[in-house]
């Protein structure tokens, strides 16, 4: 894919509004795939969402909210479940769905903003959210993004969400609390937490991995039923 250079706002963000992350970064998220890979990126799923899928912690249809180059929703992919990995970075969805083909696995990808996610037409049982949320800054981006997760899953699924965590001497970029969570995930957002526990996010800048949260919330009957 070109680079984004020379591309006006419009084109460059596909006509959407840019986060506060992108708007900071004076860049779109694509531009985070193209050349090098992203410091995310470590060409392999993450430890605690491998833990998670031998608990068998999901279940049903699954959403991969920012899924990146697939290697979460293609591992998902790999033990029968019926996978689809949204993102908003095109280039990242098209290096998804050719690891899909490449390792004749049955998993989808689109293009699609989190914030946005009524053009999916679907609903879901579980959700996967590794490294979007703390991408967040702002409290009006969160609470969107938590009624957007609300409207396109059934009443029940669950949400496990990994992020950057405040907790630890380590610094993680994009730090969270367990209020903000809290907060966040909340029922007037159509969420309820019921664990918070802490766990590690590998990176390339940190092999060894950097403090995170491991969330789990379910889906109430509140936004989106």
């Amino acid at each position: 894919m070109s680079d984004q250079t020379g591309l006006d706002a419009n084109d460059a963000y596909g006509g959407r509004k840019p986060t506060s992350h992108e708007s900071r970064a004076g860049q779109p998220w694509d531009a985070s795939y193209i050349g090098e890979p992203a410091p995310w990126d470590i060409g392999r799923p993450q430890p605690a969402i491998l833990r998670l899928a031998r608990e068998g912690a999901f279940a049903g249809r699954v959403l991969d909210a920012g899924c990146g180059t697939g290697e979460n929703a293609l591992e998902l992919a790999s033990l029968g479940l019926r996978v689809l990995g949204v993102d908003v970075a095109e280039t990242a969805v098209s290096m998804a769905r050719e690891k899909a083909q490449a390792r004749g696995l049955d998993a989808s990808f689109v293009v699609g903003d989190a914030l946005n996610l009524g053009h999916l037409g679907e609903r879901f049982d579980s959700v996967l959210d590794c490294g979007l949320f703390h991408s967040f800054d702002l409290d009006a981006e969160r609470r969107a993004y938590a009624t957007n997760l609300a409207v396109v899953t059934n009443p029940g699924a669950r949400l496990f969400v990994l992020c950057f965590s405040d907790s630890g001497p380590e610094l993680s970029p994009h730090p969270i609390s367990e209020g903000e969570l809290q907060e966040t995930f909340a029922p007037q957002c159509g969420w309820r937490v019921i664990s918070i526990a802490p766990d590690r996010i590998e990176a390339r800048f940190a092999v060894e991995g950097v403090p995170a949260w491991l969330a789990t919330a379910g889906r109430t009957r509140g936004a989106g039923s």
